[in-house]
């Protein structure tokens, strides 16, 4: 086989794989891996494993039963504030205390700033801003 059938082989496969990766659902380390290895051979499965097992693990949001829940518990008297921002993908200061939600261990809130968050109780890293 000549290098120019390579490459013309390459682009169709590449192709395909990208239009399936578009459509497909699959996220966190398995995406990453395959996407990485589309890009970078096996060094990139092994980078993009990882890097889409955090993001994967980031992005994935709470289903809406909690997100409904967060949204209607009454606001406590006393306001929490810090000076941090509030961002997703890190965790609350150690000074704010959060609430596990009671039918869904895996999520916890918080009423920081004003704002409503679900976060991961055991990292306390913010999954999600409430609006």
């Amino acid at each position: 086989m000549n290098i120019k059938s390579i490459g013309i082989a390459a682009s169709i496969l590449l192709a395909s794989t990208s239009a399936f990766a578009q459509s497909s659902t699959v996220t966190g380390a398995a995406g990453g891996a395959a996407t990485g290895a589309i890009v970078g051979g096996p060094a990139g499965a092994a980078v993009g494993g990882i890097v889409g097992g955090v993001a994967g693990s980031l992005l994935e949001p709470p289903p809406p039963k909690v997100v409904t829940y967060v949204q209607q518990v009454p606001t406590p008297s006393e306001r929490v504030v810090v000076k941090e921002k509030i961002v997703v993908g890190q965790p609350l200061p150690t000074t704010v205390v959060v609430t596990p939600v009671p039918y869904e261990p895996k999520y916890a809130y918080a009423i920081v700033n004003e704002q409503r968050v679900i976060v991961e109780p055991s990292s306390r890293k913010v999954i999600q801003v409430v609006q």
